[in-house]
């Protein structure tokens, strides 16, 4: 009786974490949704910043806006799961677009949100 106990496990094994896996991603739908405001600050005009930004953000699935400021940064607004809007917050810290040097990123009013406010992702001019 020992021998099917053993075959019978890893089977058992194997079937709880297909299970795990398809129920934590079906819970994707449901995970709380954050908006927090961001500003850039460092080499960010004229790098493309702003265009990279918004391909980081749609390749997340986030939504929101940036733009230039008159004081020489860039700001927004990021929206999306939490795990997503972290993986953005890293971005615009730390890589940015190929020619920019970021100083630092500051992120205010981050907030949990019931439903998105802005459709898509794009650039204000």
């Amino acid at each position: 009786m020992l021998l099917p106990f053993k075959l019978i496990l890893p089977v058992f094994a194997v079937i709880l974490l297909i299970y795990d896996v398809n129920n934590t991603s079906s819970m994707g739908s449901t995970k709380k949704l954050l908006s927090v405001n961001f500003e850039v600050f460092g080499r960010v005009q004229g790098v493309f910043f702003r265009k990279y930004t918004e391909k980081e953000a749609n390749k997340l699935g986030l939504k929101g806006w940036c733009m230039n400021t008159s004081q020489g940064t860039v700001k927004g607004v990021i929206e999306g799961p939490s795990s997503k809007v972290d993986e953005m917050k890293y971005w615009l810290d730390k890589t940015g677009s190929p020619q920019s040097i970021i100083e630092k990123a500051v992120f205010t009013d981050e907030k949990d949100i019931s439903k998105h406010t802005f459709n898509d992702f794009t650039i204000r001019r």
